[in-house]
C-alpha cells in the first residue's frame, strides 16, 4: 500500500510528492494532462515576494516569498536568476514616498543574500529609460527573480522520480473511496484503461479543479470554495534593450509587468478576470491583449499594437475564496484544509498558492499530515539542489565555460541554451558528441533530436506542445514547419 495518492501535476502537486518521497513516503502522483499543463506553465515566470501585495497588507505572504527567492535560487541557478525591475514613477498613481516605504518593507521583511537592495534611479536616454517616454524622468529598481516555470514542474517531478515516487502523466483520478484505515482511488490513463490504487492517506494539488474534485470524485463535499482568476500575457519583440524588466503602474490600481524573454522577445502581463467555465476560461480575449497593450503603450516611446503580438497564453489561478470582490485583491496566500475524520486515512487539500512559496507549502503540507505518518524524515528540501541544480557556487556562467571546454566542436550559443535548460544534467545529453552533427535531426533554433529523446525519456514528454512550450520555450522560435518536424519525429518514435 502506498503512503500518498497526490493528485495534479502542477508546481505545488510535484513539490509535495518531491518532499514526501524524501522523507521516506511512498508517494504516487497522478495527473490528467501533461505536467504543468494549466496554471503552473501560465504564470508571469517569477520568483518574487510580490510587491503590490504588500498594499493589501500581505505581510507573512510577501515575507515567506522573500526568503524563498534565494533558496530557490540556490537550488537551481540554471532556471532561476536574478532580475532588476524599473519602476517609472507616475505621481498621480502613487506618491513617491509610498513607492519608497513598500521598497523599504521589501528590501527588509525576508532575508536578502544575493540580491541588492532597492534604489531610486534617473531615466531618460540609454540605460534604463531607453524607449520610455521622454517625460518619464525618474523610477525606482529593486530585484527579484526569473524562472522557467513550467521546468521548475518538470525537475521536481524527476527529483521526486527518483526518490522513489511513481509519476503517472494523462492519468486521471476518476474516483475515491475512504474507509476509516485507506483510500482506494480509480485512476484511468489516456486509452481508457482502469486501474485501482490503495494509499493511506490522498492529497488533493488539482489546482482550479481542487473543489471539484472534493465534490466529485472523492465524494468529500466542502464548505471551503475557489475563485478562478484568468490571467493572460502576451508576447512581442523585443521592446527595449538591456536585461531589466519593468514594473508598469495602471491606472486602474493594478501593475502589468514588461520581462525579457527568450533573448528576442518581451512578455507583458498579466491581467486579472474572475472566470467560471473550465478549462475554456483559459484563452486570452481581444479585450484582454487591448488592455495589456494600453498599460505598455503608457510608458513605451514606441507603442505597440495587437497586431505586434507574436504569441499569447493565459492561466486560470485558483484563488481561495476570501470574500473579496475585486479579483486582484483576493489573496495570493494559501490555505490548506485538512479532513481527519478519519486519521488514519487523511485528506489534504491545496486551495492558492504561487509559485514561489510551491516548496514551502509542501513543507506545511507535510508538517499537517505528520500525525498520520509519524515514521517520516524531517524537512530537507531547502538545501538539496534540484535536478541540474547541483552547480558548484551556483556560478551558471563557470557551468556555461565548463561545458564550452567539454565541447569545442559545439555551438557556444546552444550550450548555453541547453545549459539553461538543463544546468548540470546538460553533459547527461551531450554524451560523447563531438559536432552538432552528432545530436541528430536539427528541428530549429536550440532543439535537436538528442534532447527531444531525452525529454520523452526522463520527462514524461510525449507531444509536440510537451516538448516546444513546456519542457523548452523552442516553439516560439520555430516555424510551423519546423513544429510539424517534431510532431513526426515523436510519431515515428
Amino acid at each position: 500500500m502506498l503512503d500518498l495518492i497526490i493528485i495534479g501535476g502542477g508546481i505545488n502537486g510535484v513539490g509535495i510528492a518531491r518532499d514526501a518521497a524524501g522523507r521516506g513516503l511512498k508517494v504516487l502522483l497522478c495527473e490528467k494532462d501533461d505536467l504543468a499543463s494549466h496554471t503552473s506553465s501560465s504564470s508571469s515566470k517569477l520568483i518574487h515576494g510580490g510587491l503590490r501585495y504588500l498594499e493589501y497588507y500581505e505581510f507573512r505572504l510577501v515575507a515567506e516569498a522573500l526568503s524563498e527567492r534565494e533558496t530557490l535560487l540556490k537550488i537551481a541557478p540554471h532556471i532561476i536568476w536574478p532580475l532588476e525591475f524599473v519602476m517609472p514613477h507616475v505621481p498621480e498613481l502613487r506618491p513617491a514616498w509610498m513607492i519608497r516605504a513598500g521598497l523599504f518593507l521589501y528590501d527588509h521583511l525576508g532575508k536578502r543574500e544575493k540580491l541588492p537592495g532597492s534604489r531610486g534611479v534617473t531615466l531618460g536616454g540609454a540605460g534604463y529609460g531607453e524607449n520610455i517616454r521622454s517625460n518619464i524622468k525618474k523610477g525606482f529598481v529593486y530585484s527579484d527573480c526569473w524562472v522557467d516555470d513550467a521546468r521548475l514542474v518538470a525537475i521536481n517531478a524527476r527529483s521526486a522520480a527518483d526518490l522513489g515516487a511513481t509519476i503517472l502523466t494523462r492519468t486521471a483520478c476518476v474516483a475515491g473511496r475512504r474507509s476509516p484505515e485507506s483510500w482506494e482511488i480509480d485512476l484511468q490513463d489516456a486509452t481508457g484503461a482502469l486501474q485501482t490504487v490503495s494509499a493511506k492517506g490522498v492529497v488533493n494539488a488539482a489546482g482550479p479543479w481542487v473543489k471539484a474534485i472534493l465534490d466529485g470524485e472523492l465524494h468529500q463535499p466542502t464548505r471551503a470554495n475557489v475563485k478562478q482568476v484568468k490571467g493572460s500575457h502576451i508576447v512581442v519583440q523585443r521592446r527595449f534593450p538591456g536585461a531589466h524588466a519593468f514594473i508598469l503602474q495602471n491606472d486602474d490600481k493594478r501593475i502589468v509587468f514588461m520581462i525579457p524573454f527568450e533573448g528576442e522577445f518581451t512578455l507583458i502581463g498579466t491581467t486579472d478576470i474572475e472566470v467560471h467555465d473550465l478549462p475554456g476560461a483559459s484563452t486570452i480575449t481581444p479585450e484582454e491583449v487591448d488592455y495589456l497593450c494600453r498599460a505598455a503603450n503608457r510608458y513605451l516611446a514606441k507603442p505597440m499594437a495587437p497586431a505586434d503580438v507574436v504569441w499569447s497564453y493565459s492561466g486560470v489561478r485558483p484563488l481561495y475564496d476570501d470574500g473579496q470582490t475585486d479579483p486582484s485583491a483576493i489573496t495570493r496566500d494559501y490555505t490548506l484544509v485538512l479532513d481527519v475524520a478519519y486519521p488514519q486515512s487523511p485528506l489534504l487539500s491545496v486551495f492558492g498558492g504561487k509559485i514561489t512559496t510551491y516548496r514551502r507549502l509542501a513543507e506545511f503540507v507535510l508538517d499537517k499530515l505528520r500525525p498520520s505518518f509519524p515514521h517520516m524524515t524531517g524537512p530537507w528540501t531547502g538545501t538539496k539542489a534540484l535536478p541540474g541544480g547541483d552547480i558548484p557556487g551556483a556560478d551558471f556562467e563557470a557551468l556555461v565555460l565548463a561545458l564550452a571546454q567539454k565541447y569545442p566542436g559545439l555551438s557556444a550559443d546552444y550550450l548555453r541554451a541547453l545549459a539553461r535548460r538543463q544546468g548540470s544534467r546538460a553533459a547527461q545529453i551531450l554524451g560523447e558528441a563531438a559536432s552538432m552533427a552528432d545530436l541528430g535531426t536539427h528541428f530549429g533554433h536550440t532543439l535537436y533530436a538528442r534532447e527531444v529523446d531525452y525529454l520523452v525519456a526522463n520527462e514524461w514528454a510525449k507531444t509536440t506542445d510537451d516538448i516546444l512550450w513546456r519542457r523548452t520555450k523552442c516553439g516560439l522560435h520555430l516555424s510551423q514547419v519546423e513544429r510539424d518536424a517534431v510532431a513526426t519525429y515523436l510519431a515515428a518514435r
